[in-house]
C-alpha cells in the first residue's frame, strides 16, 4: 500500500476527529464507507481504498455506512486557488441538489462554461458534477429518512429528486435496499409536527459560546434571536421556480457529537438544501480548525492566549443583510449599528408569522429597496441613517439585483472586493470585512479596525499589516481570534 494510504490508514485506526471528512474509507469486505471516526469493527488494511469524497466512494459501489453516516461529516475549507472554483462548485451543487437546476445553470452562477466546469470538477473529485450532485441528494434523503419522520414522498422532493419512482430506483440501485428499508432500520426520534430537526458535523474543537456572543451582538430585532445557548432567525428563499418559501430556524450545539442540530419549520422544506448550505456557510462547519491553528498558533508569541484553537469566522444566512449592517456599521458601536438596523427591518421588512418571540420579520430585499419611491435619503434619514451610507445601500442593491456583484457564488473573492470598493462609501474595512463574511475569504484582513488594533497595541496600523503576513491564509480567523481576546 502507498505510503499515503499507509498514513490515512492510521488516522482510521486512531479514529482521529481531525480527518473527519477529509477522506472517506472503501472497504472492500463489506461493500460499505466510512468516514474516518467510525467506530465499527476494524477493517484489515489490505481491505481499505481511500476515497476524497463520498460522491468517490458512491461511483466505485460502496454504500454508506449505517453506522458513522457519511452525510453528517463536515466539509473542506477553501484556501487553494488553484482549486477554488471546484470546491466553490461542490458547495454549489450541495446547496442546488434540490432544485433541479441544470449544470449549465449552475456554471453560469460561477461565471465559466460547463465545459471547463467539468474539467476542473473531475480533475479535483475524481467524479463528475452530475455524479456528485446525485451522491448530494442520495445522502440528504438518507439523512432525512434516518432523522425526521417526513414521508418518503417530501423525502424525495425536498432532495431534488422528481418522483417517487426515481427517487426508489436510485437509491435501490446505489444501496442495494429501498428508502423505506432503511426507514425501518433507523431509529428515528419523534418530533413535533410543523418542524424537522437534523444534525450537521464539525472537525472539533469547536468555540461555540463564542460564536454564539458575536451573533448575539449584532443580531437585528425581528430577525434574530440568541438565547439559551441556541440562535434563531427567520427565513425568506426563493427556490429555482420562482416561488418563496418563509419560515425560521434553530440552531443549538450537540458537543458530545461534534454537531449542530438544525431545527426547521416544515414550510421550508421545499429549500432545504439551501437553508442547510446556508447554516453551514454561517457556523463555518467547513474549517479545519488543525490547519488554521498550525499557522496562528504563533501569534501567542505576541501574548499568551491570543489564538485560541476551534475558533471560527462567523458567516451570514443572508448575504445583502450582512452587507447593509456592515455598511450602517461604519465609525459606530456595535450596538448602535443594531439599532439602526433594526429600524430598517420595522419599516421596510417584510412581516412573518412565526409563532416565536422575536421572530417577526425578514430583511428588505435588495429590490424592495430599490422599489422605495424618491430619494433614498427621505426614506432612510428619518431612522437615523446618512445621507452618504443610504446613498451606498442603494447602490449596493443596485449592482447586486443587476449581477455585478456576486457575494454567494463567487470564487475570486478578491475581485469582488474590489468591485466594492468602486461603490463610494466602501473602503478597505467595509469590503474586507464583508469578503470574511459573506464570500467565504479565510485571508481578509482588518489592519485599521479598532478592535484589532486595541487587542495589538502599541503597535501601528502598517506594522500590524506587516505582522500578519506570517498569518496568511487565515488572517480572517487571525482578526476574529483577536476580537475575542478583548
Amino acid at each position: 500500500m502507498p505510503e499515503k494510504d499507509s498514513a490515512l490508514y492510521a488516522a482510521f485506526v486512531a479514529k482521529d476527529s481531525r480527518f473527519d471528512g477529509r477522506f472517506f474509507v472503501g472497504i472492500s469486505s463489506t461493500g460499505i464507507y466510512c468516514r474516518p471516526v467510525c467506530r465499527a469493527r476494524q477493517p484489515k488494511e489490505a481491505n481499505c481504498t481511500f476515497y476524497a469524497t463520498a460522491a468517490q466512494a458512491e461511483q466505485e459501489g460502496y454504500r454508506p455506512c449505517l453506522l458513522c453516516r457519511p452525510e453528517l461529516a463536515p466539509g473542506t475549507s477553501i484556501t487553494d486557488a488553484t482549486a477554488m472554483l471546484a470546491h466553490k462548485a461542490a458547495r454549489v451543487l450541495g446547496e442546488k441538489c434540490g432544485t433541479g437546476e441544470r449544470l449549465e445553470e449552475i456554471a453560469g452562477l460561477l461565471g465559466c462554461t460547463d465545459r471547463h466546469l467539468r474539467r476542473v470538477f473531475t480533475k479535483e473529485y475524481n467524479v463528475t458534477p452530475l455524479q456528485y450532485l446525485q451522491t448530494c441528494r442520495l445522502l440528504l434523503a438518507k439523512n432525512l429518512l434516518t432523522d425526521t419522520n417526513l414521508n418518503v414522498l417530501d423525502v424525495a422532493l425536498t432532495s431534488g429528486f422528481g418522483s417517487l419512482r426515481r427517487f426508489n430506483d436510485v437509491f435501490k440501485k446505489h444501496y442495494q435496499l429501498t428508502p423505506t428499508s432503511l426507514r425501518k432500520q433507523a431509529v428515528a426520534e419523534s418530533q413535533r409536527n410543523g418542524e424537522i430537526t437534523l444534525a450537521l458535523g464539525y472537525r472539533p474543537p469547536y468555540r461555540w459560546e463564542e460564536m454564539l456572543k458575536f451573533l448575539a451582538g449584532r443580531a437585528i430585532e425581528g430577525i434574530e434571536v440568541v438565547k439559551n445557548d441556541e440562535y434563531m432567525r427567520t427565513v425568506h428563499l426563493k427556490n429555482a421556480e420562482g416561488m418563496y418559501a418563509s419560515g425560521w430556524i434553530r440552531v443549538g450545539h450537540k458537543t458530545k457529537k461534534n454537531a449542530i442540530s438544525v431545527t426547521v419549520s416544515e414550510s421550508l422544506l421545499p429549500v432545504l438544501p439551501m437553508v442547510l448550505a446556508r447554516i453551514r456557510h454561517l457556523f463555518d462547519l467547513y474549517c479545519n480548525p488543525e490547519a488554521v491553528y498550525e499557522t496562528l498558533k504563533v501569534m501567542n508569541d505576541i501574548r499568551p492566549g491570543l489564538c485560541v484553537a476551534g475558533t471560527r469566522v462567523p458567516g451570514c444566512f443572508n448575504a445583502f443583510e450582512m452587507a447593509v449592517r456592515a455598511v450602517l456599521g461604519q465609525q459606530i458601536s456595535v450596538k448602535s449599528a443594531s439599532t439602526l438596523a433594526a429600524r430598517l427591518v420595522r419599516h421596510y421588512g417584510t412581516p412573518i408569522q412565526t409563532g416565536i418571540e422575536g421572530l417577526t420579520h425578514v430583511f428588505p430585499s435588495p429590490e424592495g429597496i430599490l422599489a422605495l419611491e424618491g430619494p433614498i435619503e427621505t426614506h432612510f434619514g428619518p431612522l437615523g441613517v446618512i445621507g452618504t451610507r443610504s446613498r451606498t445601500i442603494l447602490e449596493l442593491a443596485r449592482k447586486i439585483t443587476q449581477g455585478e456583484i456576486n457575494f454567494t457564488y463567487c470564487h475570486q473573492p478578491e475581485d469582488e472586493m474590489k468591485k466594492l470598493m468602486d461603490i463610494h462609501g466602501i473602503g478597505s474595512w467595509t469590503a474586507q470585512y464583508i469578503g470574511m463574511r459573506a464570500m467565504e475569504w479565510p485571508d481578509a484582513f482588518l489592519e485599521t479596525d479598532a478592535g484589532v488594533k486595541k487587542a495589538l497595541q502599541p503597535y501601528t496600523s502598517k506594522e500590524i499589516l506587516k505582522m500578519a503576513e506570517i498569518w496568511r491564509p487565515w488572517r480572517s480567523y487571525a482578526t476574529i481570534n483577536l476580537w475575542n481576546s478583548l
